[in-house]
């Protein structure tokens, strides 16, 4: 695969679960690399959630990936949380592209500061730094002025702030339409062609 198809996508602990993994299903199928980063507090929430048990070592958590996925081994690759030799924690060989979702407001906070404590916090980093593009799918509410600051302070650095807001005007008929919504939205702006939901505007009956 090509560099120019290869992403990074980081779940961390904010309740969304069903948001990430769609989205990493979509990925797969687009034909990407996944380098995928998952924290402590998303592996329980993916349990909770989604009754998904992830084990903390990576390369069976791969295979976990994998086969939820039915894709091949190579599509998607695990990494620690401190692999700091990953390709992702360097400048001259980490995608260009990052969506962190669904994006906790601790993570929202550590890589407003770059802090860069952990492999999610250090890749989000380096695309910032490359000027690539980063996306992250907040997902707390009510939001606090700490956590409005954050979102602006990474706005003005170009960085793409994509709360999990599903709309409603599409009609939706349970809750893999709301999930379908953002993900499309995600995709959308990543520049990734998507037939999870029609644009506004366009009806498949005219």
């Amino acid at each position: 695969m090509s560099k120019q198809k290869e992403i990074t996508l980081a779940f961390t602990g904010a309740s969304g679960a069903p948001y990430g993994l769609r989205l990493l299903q979509a990925l797969v199928a687009a034909d990407y690399k996944v380098h995928l980063l998952v924290s402590s507090a998303a592996r329980v929430v993916f349990a909770t959630e989604h009754e998904m048990q992830l084990s903390a070592n990576p390369e069976a958590m791969q295979k976990t990936f994998v086969e939820y996925c039915q894709c091949e081994d190579e599509q998607i690759k695990v990494y620690g949380k401190e692999e700091w030799f990953s390709p992702v924690a360097s400048g001259s060989a980490a995608p260009k592209q990052m969506v962190v979702c669904p994006c906790s407001t601790s993570t929202l906070s550590s890589v407003a500061t770059g802090a860069s404590n952990n492999l999610i916090e250090r890749a989000a980093d380096v695309v910032i730094k490359e000027k690539g593009q980063l996306i992250m799918v907040v997902r707390e509410m009510p939001l606090s002025s700490i956590h409005l600051q954050n979102m602006l302070t990474l706005s003005n650095l170009g960085v793409t702030m994509m709360p999990a807001s599903p709309g409603f005007y599409h009609q939706p008929k349970g809750v893999d339409d709301l999930v379908n919504f953002v993900v499309a939205r995600i995709l959308d702006h990543l520049g990734i062609e998507q037939t999870l939901m029609e644009r506004w505007g366009y009806n498949s009956s005219d």
